[in-house]
């Protein structure tokens, strides 16, 4: 039984190894003839702290992650992925890409990098990479760097 996915999400935060993931899911994404849709979740739970010292971070937080996606984009695009869409959201990426982002795309395929940019939360209450493989409702693909990275 060959599987053929239609709706590949990948979870993007800046990190190596989830441009890993997203260029992995370009191919996958070939390969199914898939849509390729990539999320970058703001994590909003750190910013009342933050935010009583620096009013800005929540737009600098919004504009990186669309000029994060604006590149990979390009990039899936021109690699030869037909459709991709791209999506900021909100809130914690715990929750945010394996049940709303996943049930908003209808995705078949979860693709993430093992680690991100939060070695501290991954420390304390565990990797957001763990948490989308135990609550995702299908497949989900974690992707790690090359040693040499």
């Amino acid at each position: 039984m060959t599987m053929k996915y239609e709706s590949i999400l990948v979870a993007v935060d800046g990190s190596k190894e989830a441009e890993w993931a997203f260029r992995k899911s370009i191919d996958i994404a070939k390969r199914n003839n898939a849509v390729l849709n990539l999320v970058h979740v703001i994590d909003t739970r750190s910013f009342a702290a933050i935010e009583a010292y620096d009013r800005s971070i929540a737009e600098r937080a919004t504009t990186y992650g669309g000029d994060l996606l604006k590149e990979y984009k390009a990039t899936a695009e021109t690699a030869g992925v037909p459709t991709v869409n791209t999506y900021v959201e909100y809130g914690s990426p715990k929750v945010i890409i394996p049940k709303d982002a996943a049930k908003q795309v209808k995705a078949d395929l979860i693709v993430c990098g093992a680690t991100g940019l939060n070695a501290m939360e991954r420390f304390l209450i565990g990797s957001v990479s763990e948490h989308i493989t135990r609550s995702s409702n299908c497949d989900v693909l974690v992707v790690r760097t090359d040693k040499g990275e």
